[in-house]
């Protein structure tokens, strides 16, 4: 059996142009599988585009794939990919864009919560302009303290956060055109942050209601246990949308305030002590500036450290520091 990884291109030879993709992530939804298929079918069918859609397996061990097997046997517009193990919502999306093929990319879970026949709306916003555009479960159907009361806090710290002014970051129905997920570098949890990420890009991103719908089948995934690390990720992102093409004014700016504050402290001391014959053993003021003094250099050095960082990243990954919308 040949082992080597699966790389994004190597798969799904082109035959006729597809216009839209669809991509589901799957995690132990196996019976949910076919109706979901089916309801797509019809909705697609309607819109009279060339289409594919594809389901990409996050490691299931409910029997998920042969399903999906069966799926694809029977309708030659579905793929089916199977990751090796269970590696997460994000890197099951990452890798369903960077194996479509279609202009427009639409996202959506597996789960039957989000409804197909929102989709037509989301590629109408796409034809009047719209770059991105984000669904917002208006009235959901989930349990209110678990899961309603968390995303509401959640959408507005992220929201405050990256000053991208969205009412529902986690609803996985999107709806963008192919440039803008060709330019998403996700990992970790960041497929919540999707919108603020290609904000970074200025982007026209449209936010509109959509259905959604109680589970019936399966188990949901999510849960507090996910809070810590969308924090983390969040601080992460936040980083990436405004200081990171110069971490040593973040840095730096702190550094010095801080060393500069503790060195008065240490000026003003010295001429108490040397003018004044005021004993400063016993002034915990005298640890706080010393503290202050190093603390601040430290920063200094930290910044010029994530300078470097950050100039090797932009490099290595070709990261643009502009991005031009047209040259007339």
């Amino acid at each position: 059996m040949d082992y080597k990884a699966q790389m994004p291109g190597d798969a799904f030879e082109v035959g006729t142009a597809v216009e839209l993709s669809v991509v589901l992530p799957v995690y132990n939804e196996k019976d949910n599988l076919q109706q979901v298929h089916s309801e797509l079918k019809v909705v697609l069918d309607g819109i009279g585009r060339p289409y594919e859609i594809l389901f990409v397996d996050d490691g299931s061990n409910d029997g998920s794939i042969d399903v999906l097997e069966q799926i694809s046997t029977t309708d030659v517009n579905v793929r089916a990919v199977q990751f090796r193990r269970n590696f997460g919502q994000t890197a099951a999306l990452a890798a369903g864009l960077d194996l479509s093929r279609g202009d427009v990319i639409v996202t959506l879970d597996a789960d039957l919560q989000n409804d197909p026949t929102d989709i037509p709306d989301l590629l109408e916003k796409i034809d009047q302009g719209a770059d991105l555009v984000c669904g917002w479960r208006h009235n959901r159907k989930d349990g209110y303290w678990l899961r309603l009361i968390p995303s509401r806090v959640a959408n507005a710290i992220i929201s405050m956060t990256t000053d991208v002014k969205l009412h529902d970051y986690g609803c996985t129905l999107k709806a963008m055109r192919r440039e803008v997920a060709e330019n998403l570098n996700l990992y970790g949890e960041m497929h919540r942050f999707i919108p603020a990420i290609a904000s970074w890009y200025g982007i026209k991103i449209v936010e509109i209601r959509v259905k959604h719908r109680a589970r019936t089948s399966g188990v949901s995934k999510y849960g507090l246990s996910r809070t810590y690390r969308v924090i983390l990720d969040l601080l992460t992102v936040k980083f990436m949308l405004s200081p990171s093409s110069r971490p040593i004014q973040l840095f730096g700016s702190l550094g010095l305030l801080g060393g500069t504050v503790g060195g008065l402290l240490l000026v003003w001391l010295g001429i108490q002590r040397l003018y004044q014959d005021i004993p400063l053993s016993d002034r915990p003021i005298v640890y706080l500036a010393i503290l202050l003094v190093v603390v601040g250099f430290q920063l200094v050095t930290l910044g010029l450290l994530a300078e470097l960082q950050t100039r090797s990243y932009h490099e290595a990954n070709g990261k643009p520091i502009y991005v031009i919308r047209k040259i007339i």
